[in-house]
């Protein structure tokens, strides 16, 4: 019989059917495999940039000027032109950001050839056994040394670390027979910067912006059944940043393995609407990808599951989707959508005024009734509006913005994520009654969106420092034009399903506020690329200097003001400072903007160092750090009286002030919740910034107990400052100010009553600036609406005796990640802490576990982070320890001192 073409056209796509069908079935048992590759790797650093490889993604301009002291409200300048060059490897780069370039006609075609081939450290047999063993996340920059001075190669600005360098992280990837025919992935969370990957001696891909996720495809270079050799270069640039960046790996590094046909790379989207107390309409848009050579008919398959508390899902869905048959193409993406009603749905919202509810959308992809792909969206069901006049609103109820802006290290442990160092920063916020977070000003690491998520913060998600213009010689600007649209896309595609942000910001101080009507085009474009990506939310851009009448402030769907709303250097204090210099400008956006949401996106900028207090104490309520006037340039210490900022900030009672004269403000960020490595302001000799509401360690300074005052004034609390340890102040006078919910006040010292106070108008805390010094006891009595409200007590102590600690948890897992905080305090006999102690103590542990750092919450401190021995700051100290992996066990830790009573503590390190 003979054979036409149309039946040879039906053979061939039935073969090819059976041939994808016998790849797919092996797969059925786990048909997408995300495994966590930190473990195993080995790291090389050159000592110096000299000495690098030359492998480069690209040329830079030279630094004339390598000093980074330069105030943090400077006007960014234009970028150095280049000459561009051959011998550089971003021609075989820039095709791992196509996914995200929306014009196929700009996307990137690989060229020919194999850069790197020839290079050792990629090749298989390359010996890297003398190499470092480290675990990820790793930031190679953390264990120091600290460089100190006015020409060290690192400024106070980059932390004083040496994050710049070039370096190399090798791992063998063992790739089972079983692999044959999967589509595999390398996904890294963070590469601080300019990641470069090969894989079995082929460049693969790579990213350079150190803060964005990104995506390589391995499978065209793996050989399934046996070992195959991963390398990554890093090249993380001197000059680059104006705060500590870290480097290296300092994320986590997932190998994803999933069939040809699937759901593709951050490839869903659920937005609920229709939202009330009885229903929720959730659309679901899913992007399927198909890798394989030939046609795929495929069914896809949703259902929602309510998670509880811990994240565990229901046993029963409470939807299904309509299912779904289409047909797609080879090498094809292709995009399918659908709706459904949910029930009574339990909503997401920001504590503690609501619960942060949580649903699980698994999605599977079936060909022929067997599983191909199984993928799931945690997400949030919330109603958001924004009210130019009341603020913002979540589910119908207005929510003040209490927010603060984290910088992305975590303090000792640098910038190397760990899900428990994060959680902690946030529990402690929580506890101050913080309840939104800025990330400034960079994407996070994606577990601290799910922490925000399930802990109920709402979140500025944010992505750009700067644009075209320059703060640093070789930051983001270098990058920018290649790269602004890529990293824009994957940053919203991978968060969007994250019901904690409320806003997408593009943008910080860049410099393009000084541009006109040219900088106001180019942040049209950007403010298109994140409406085209997602409609749900309004976008932003944070000004320290754009005014009302300039084009850039009309952009963005919401108004946000660094600095501007209660004034830039504004108030006699601040007269004659150069620098930016700007009258409170709420009202006047007000005016212009009368339909747009206003945010105080920075505020405050208070400068203070943890339990050091100077005398005497300016009179207002607002000034300047100076030598005489609230700092020790000596010392680099900042007075705790809460009242001294950096020249364009202001205290946090000027912005309370101020926030309340102008109540359509939705509410604002303090800069910062934490204290963070580098931008040392104003001691730029130090290590660390003095912003922190909470310092380095996580110790609380005085200013915690002013936010919680008014953040949290539901709650009965009183707070004394300073403490009442001064024999060489007796007689002398010592004011006293006292932070409470309350309304009404009494202070008395050894009983004697100093006078009781009512808060007038646009006061926030009580002042008794008369006091003089005796040794004995000073008592607060608050009063609210005329009833007793909340007291407190504070001594003067005895000398120093001995060591107390105490832990966060006294139980942690062994799992190699998890962590327990401990505080040392030094007390008297009678346990009091003494808050002048500055001794030096020895940490040991026994057991399996290891101490991963000691910090005193002191930015003028150089010791290492990883030393096992410190010096207490103002009576306090911290050490961290965690279990070893896999290893049980009871962990006994010991604090010693030459004068002082030892002390001793155990930690559960279980499985």
């Amino acid at each position: 019989m003979r054979t036409t073409s149309f039946d040879k056209r039906i053979i061939l796509l039935l073969l090819a059917s059976f041939f994808i069908l016998f790849h797919l079935s092996a797969q059925t048992k786990s048909p997408r495999d995300k495994i966590l590759i930190n473990d195993g790797w080995r790291f090389f650093k050159y000592t110096t940039l000299s000495e690098a490889d030359s492998l480069r993604y690209d040329v830079r301009p030279m630094v004339k000027d390598e000093r980074d002291d330069k105030p943090a409200d400077s006007r960014p300048t234009e970028a150095v032109k280049l000459e561009r060059a051959g011998g550089v490897l971003k021609p075989w780069i820039m095709p791992t950001g196509n996914p995200f370039v929306k014009d196929p006609k700009k996307r990137h075609i690989r060229p020919p050839g194999n850069p790197g081939a020839d290079f050792p450290f990629v090749q298989t047999n390359f010996d890297d056994s003398k190499w470092e063993q480290v675990q990820l996340p790793h930031d190679w920059a953390i264990r120091g040394p600290f460089q100190q001075g006015w020409n060290s190669e690192v400024g106070g600005g980059m932390g004083r670390l040496p994050s710049h360098g070039v370096a190399w992280y090798r791992k063998e990837l063992d790739i089972p027979s079983s692999d044959d025919g999967k589509s595999i992935y390398l996904d890294v969370d963070g590469a601080m910067s300019y990641a470069m990957v090969w894989i079995n001696g082929k460049l693969a891909g790579g990213w350079p912006y150190g803060y964005n996720s990104f995506r390589v495809n391995l499978t065209p270079y793996l050989v399934p059944g046996s070992s195959n050799q991963l390398a990554i270069r890093i090249d993380n640039p001197p000059s680059s940043s104006r705060w500590y960046p870290g480097g290296g790996l300092y994320r986590n590094v997932w190998l994803t393995k999933t069939s040809p046909v699937h759901v593709s790379h951050w490839g869903t989207f659920v937005k609920p609407r229709e939202i009330s107390k009885n229903s929720a309409v959730i659309d679901l848009d899913v992007t399927l990808e198909n890798t394989y050579r030939s046609v795929a008919d495929v069914e896809v398959n949703t259902k929602i599951y309510a998670l509880n508390l811990k994240g565990e899902r229901a046993p029963r869905p409470v939807a299904n989707y309509k299912p779904l048959k289409l047909s797609l193409g080879s090498g094809r993406t292709l995009t399918t959508s659908g709706s459904v009603t949910i029930n009574n749905p339990k909503l997401w919202g920001p504590l503690p005024e609501q619960n942060p509810n949580r649903y699980a959308a698994v999605t599977t992809v079936s060909m022929n009734g067997k599983i191909i792909d199984s993928y799931e969206t945690i997400f949030g069901i919330r109603e958001l509006r924004f009210d130019a006049k009341k603020g913002v609103f979540v589910n119908g109820q207005r929510i003040e913005l209490k927010g603060v802006n984290q910088h992305h290290d975590l303090g000792s442990l640098g910038a190397a994520f760990n899900k428990r160092a994060a959680e902690r920063q946030l529990e402690l916020l929580r506890e101050m009654g913080c309840n939104a977070i800025r990330m400034a000003h960079n994407p996070p690491a994606p577990e601290l969106l799910a922490l925000t998520d399930s802990m109920g913060f709402l979140v500025v998600n944010e992505i750009y420092d700067g644009w075209e213009l320059k703060k640093t010689p070789l930051d983001f600007h270098l990058i920018f034009p290649d790269w602004h649209e890529q990293d824009l896309r994957a940053f919203i595609r991978r968060d969007r399903n994250h019901p904690s942000i409320i806003m997408w910001s593009f943008g910080n101080e860049v410099g393009e506020q000084y541009t006109g009507e040219q900088g106001a085009e180019l942040a049209r474009r950007l403010n298109t690329i994140v409406k085209e990506e997602d409609m749900s939310r309004p976008t932003t851009l944070s000004m320290n200097y754009a005014k009302a009448h300039m084009p850039l402030p009309g952009v963005a769907d919401i108004i946000s003001l660094n600095y501007q709303g209660e004034g830039i250097r504004n108030g006699a204090a601040y007269a004659g400072l150069k620098g930016i210099n700007t009258q409170p400008v709420f009202p006047e956006f007000h005016s212009q903007y009368p339909d747009k949401v206003i945010v105080s996106s920075e505020n405050a900028a208070t400068l203070s160092s943890r339990g050091e207090y100077m005398f005497p104490i300016f009179k207002g309520n607002s000034s300047p750090v100076r030598g005489g006037q609230g700092g020790d340039s000596l010392r680099l210490q900042v007075s705790a009286y809460e009242i001294y900022t950096v020249d364009f900030g202001a205290s946090p009672d000027k912005v309370f002030a101020t926030m309340d004269k102008h109540p359509f403000v939705a509410g604002g960020f303090v800069w910062s919740g934490w204290d963070y490595l580098g931008e040392p302001s104003p001691y730029y000799l130090a290590r660390s910034s003095y912003f922190g509401i909470i310092d380095l360690a996580g110790f609380k300074k005085d200013r915690f107990y002013l936010y919680q005052s008014r953040w949290k004034p539901e709650m009965p609390m009183a707070h004394i400052l300073p403490h009442w340890n001064w024999p060489d102040r007796v007689g002398l006078t010592t004011p006293v100010h006292v932070f409470t919910s309350g309304d009404e006040a009494e202070l008395f010292l050894n009983g004697k009553s100093q006078g009781r106070k009512k808060m007038a108008r646009y006061e926030y805390r009580f002042r008794w600036d008369e006091v003089r010094y005796a040794p004995g006891e000073l008592k607060v009595v608050s009063y609210k609406d005329g009833k007793k409200w909340a007291e407190e007590t504070i001594k003067t102590t005895g000398g120093a005796s001995q060591l107390q600690l105490s832990a966060d948890r006294q139980s942690i897992l062994c799992d190699g990640s998890d962590l327990s905080f401990i505080t040392l305090q030094v007390t008297d006999k009678a346990g009091l802490m003494v808050p002048t102690a500055n001794d030096n103590i020895r940490f040991s542990i026994q057991g399996p576990g290891e101490i991963v750092a000691t910090d005193n919450g002191d930015p003028a401190n150089f010791v290492s982070f990883l030393s096992h021995e410190r010096k207490t700051f103002n009576g306090l100290c911290l050490v961290i320890v965690r279990g070893k992996k896999g290893q049980p066990g009871l962990l006994t830790i010991t604090a010693e001192s030459d004068t002082l009573k030892a002390h001793t503590i155990t930690i559960n390190s279980r499985q």
